[in-house]
């Protein structure tokens, strides 16, 4: 019998089999099933409105992964599961492929109030990684727009999001906390 002798390896193999579904997508098919997205998330995921977040190079699993809890109904949001409700794996696949593979683009906020969210930002970078990219299945918040990102963290501290480590995060939080914070990861 065969066994592995190097943990890494294990590691190495077990993530790239674990993300395979996402690099093995096409794109061009994204692209053209993501013409039903742009009235909300913008050209190329690149909202112009708070309301709605910026795709353009989110991660890919953390797309899959919020595709799949819309389409099941474990993330509520009536507008995205209905939009969700008749996505296949391989359009959920492909649409995570496009958007992820789209240039990074920043939603900008208020100097001042980013300058004074940088220090306590430092809290977040571990999970979303050292600039706000996003770290598979956690989300990039680098260049979200600041009021969508408000949102999402008083959804965590009222409950309507579920994530056990968001929340507790979110719930120690005041308003002037998510405020700066937002206008930290926008202006990146």
């Amino acid at each position: 019998m065969y066994t592995l002798k190097h943990p890494l390896l294990v590691t190495v193999l077990l993530v790239c089999f674990g993300t395979a579904p996402v690099f093995a997508a096409d794109m061009a098919a994204g692209e053209q099933k993501a013409a039903t997205c742009m009235g909300c998330h913008g050209p190329k995921g690149k909202s112009s409105s708070a309301q709605w977040p910026n795709l353009a190079a989110q991660q890919g699993l953390y797309l899959v992964n919020q595709l799949k809890a819309f389409k099941a109904g474990t993330r509520n949001n009536p507008m995205m599961q209905s939009m969700a409700a008749n996505l296949s794996d391989d359009d959920i696949n492909n649409l995570a492929a496009y958007y992820s593979s789209q240039p990074a683009v920043s939603a900008g906020a208020d100097a001042t109030l980013a300058k004074t969210g940088q220090p306590k930002a430092t809290m977040c970078l571990g999970c979303h990684g050292s600039s706000g990219e996003g770290n598979g299945q956690f989300p990039r918040l680098a260049g979200q727009h600041p009021n969508y990102l408000v949102k999402q963290l008083s959804n965590f501290k009222e409950g309507e999001r579920k994530n056990g480590h968001m929340q507790a995060i979110a719930g120690n939080l005041s308003e002037e906390e998510m405020k700066i914070l937002a206008a930290y990861f926008g202006s990146l």
